[in-house]
């Protein structure tokens, strides 16, 4: 039997916690079940989880600034939103701060499940990426590092990294709005659409010092990188 992934789910509704704890036990994972954020951050010191799930509503520390504290040092572990939020500016606020994914409730557990795995599988792509030459810019994948010539790092975001990354495994050709939405983000519903665009944005403002590389937009069907 393979090793069990250990997954810390932060969860103030006690009997939406256990399912969501059951379920996953019940796949092979192992799961550290907090109630509230601060009991959360001490358990993800305490052990080594390799994702996050967080509600954002939560008492003592909520989600939002929980994601802060453990992304100051942790700039890859995957981490999913759980939260009955759905206005525009929460999901984008949830992905600037370093979220992964967001999941708005009600939602089945097999939907969670899958999104669990992906992350999991796009993270130990991440782990084996090699350094890739973008124009005049050096991408180091594994470490989410965009560096102009010998300038100072950018450090990028999860997202943003393998936002990139996808765009120039596809370089030189259309990649398709609703797959890269779909793969990255879960769905292709208007609120993440509106998400990618304004990541889109911030990696053409740190991609701007060579004009050789453009991320440009194919209205109706997508994006595509040219380098």
């Amino acid at each position: 039997m393979s090793e069990k992934v250990t997954i810390l789910l932060a969860e103030d509704e006690p009997a939406l916690g256990q399912i969501i704890r059951d379920s996953l036990e019940t796949r092979n994972f192992k799961v550290l079940l907090c109630e509230d954020g601060e009991i959360a951050l001490k358990k993800y010191k305490e052990n080594d989880p390799k994702l996050l799930v967080l509600d954002v509503m939560m008492p003592k520390k909520d989600g939002f600034t929980l994601a802060k504290e453990i992304r100051k040092e942790n700039n890859e572990i995957p981490i999913i939103f759980l939260t009955a939020k759905s206005q525009t500016k929460d999901v984008v606020e949830g992905f600037t701060i370093g979220g992964n994914d967001y999941v708005k409730k009600p939602f089945s557990i097999e939907e969670l499940i899958v999104r669990i795995n992906s992350l999991l599988q796009r993270t130990n792509l991440q782990k084996t990426a090699e350094i890739i030459n973008l124009g005049l810019y050096t991408f180091d994948f594994r470490r989410q590092i965009l560096q102009y010539k010998t300038e100072k790092e950018l450090q990028l975001t999860h997202r943003e990294a393998h936002l990139l990354f996808n765009l120039y495994k596809n370089k030189n050709e259309v990649l398709d709005r609703s797959v890269i939405l779909k793969k990255l983000w879960g769905t292709d519903d208007i609120f993440s659409s509106r998400s990618m665009d304004v990541f889109i944005t911030k990696l053409r403002k740190k991609l701007n010092q060579d004009p050789a590389i453009q991320i440009l937009n194919v209205r109706g069907y997508g994006y595509k990188l040219v380098c």
